[in-house]
């Protein structure tokens, strides 16, 4: 691989598939190019440890002898356009008010992707927050691991705090400093 940007080219794409187990996944280019390579190291470049399958992804890209890998992710957004059912906890809460809760910085406790959920713990609270794997797909990620930082926009549910939104620490900070 060079330093040469010139060779590198921007495209825009959905997740084919990814798993953080394998360390691998790939892109669909909406422009009908090859599939692309997505290698976990250029993810955790990025801030995540995993993306949600058909979450939209614009990536930089380099052709190789061995096909067209993603050298660098520029923004991932949830899938959209899927209906899903309502998560009740939730209520009518919608993304214009979920954008508007304060950003709270937390580091996951621990989260099952069988069992569909898991915790985090946010920075100076006792309490853990319950972070639901629709929520957590619709905040564009597929799984998450113990010891990860991220940030999240919590409500009060029925059985205490609970995660709307999950975000990457990294992107959390790119939107902060804009």
């Amino acid at each position: 691989m060079t330093d040469d940007q010139s060779e590198y080219k921007q495209v825009s794409g959905r997740v084919k598939w990814f798993d953080p187990a394998k360390g691998f996944g790939f892109i669909l280019d909406t422009e009908g190019g090859p599939d692309i390579l997505l290698h976990a190291n250029v993810l955790r470049n990025f801030g995540q440890g995993s993306v949600a399958d058909n979450a939209s992804i614009t990536v930089s890209v380099q052709v190789t002898p061995r096909g067209a890998q993603a050298v660098e992710v520029l923004s991932i957004q949830p899938p959209d356009g899927e209906k899903s059912a309502p998560i009740e906890d939730l209520g009518d809460s919608d993304a214009e008010t979920i954008a508007a809760l304060p950003l709270e910085p937390a580091r996951v406790k621990w989260f099952d992707k069988g069992k569909g959920f898991g915790f985090a713990n946010v920075f100076s609270r006792g309490e853990d927050v319950f972070i639901h794997i629709e929520v957590l797909r619709r905040s564009g990620f597929a799984d998450l691991a113990p010891g990860e930082a991220v940030c999240l926009r919590v409500i009060e549910g029925k059985r205490g705090r609970m995660a709307a939104q999950v975000l990457s620490w990294e992107a959390a900070l790119r939107g902060a400093a804009r």
